[in-house]
């Protein structure tokens, strides 16, 4: 059981810091681009697939924590959007209006949502790695 409360923590962690970051930028013009439109769209999807996972943690363990990890990928490119703007304009080219203010830049909101989905792929990638015992207990 305390597996099963590391990854529900973990993921409502990352739904925490999400909304966080979503409620920031939502309303403004970033959500209307061509290219940073459809990372926010990604960004809200895996918020969702956070949410779902956390309710299927209890009962199907082992594709909550698939749920988990896809959306850490979903959620990943938002973030380092925010954290190196510089190298992120010049793989993905299109017409930004918003001046570029450095290649990286340092954000605690940003900083701290790279660490929650670093945590979050942890512990799902150990709960699809452990396998339950008759008894109950997790192995390895």
């Amino acid at each position: 059981m305390k597996n099963v409360e590391r990854t529900s923590f973990g993921r409502l962690l990352c739904v925490g810091v999400a909304w966080i970051q979503a409620d920031r930028i939502d309303g403004s013009e970033f959500i209307g681009g061509r290219v940073t439109g459809p990372i926010f769209t990604l960004f809200e999807s895996g918020i969702l697939i956070f949410v779902l996972a956390i309710i299927l943690t209890l009962i199907y363990r082992r594709i909550a924590a698939l749920m988990g990890i896809a959306a850490c990928l979903l959620c990943f490119p938002l973030y380092l959007y925010f954290l190196a703007p510089g190298p992120f304009r010049s793989v993905f080219r299109g017409i930004y209006s918003v001046p570029l203010p450095s290649n990286f830049v340092w954000d605690n909101w940003t900083i701290a949502g790279i660490l929650t989905l670093a945590f979050a792929v942890f512990v799902s990638a150990r709960s699809l790695v452990r396998r339950e015992t008759p008894t109950g207990t997790n192995n390895l």
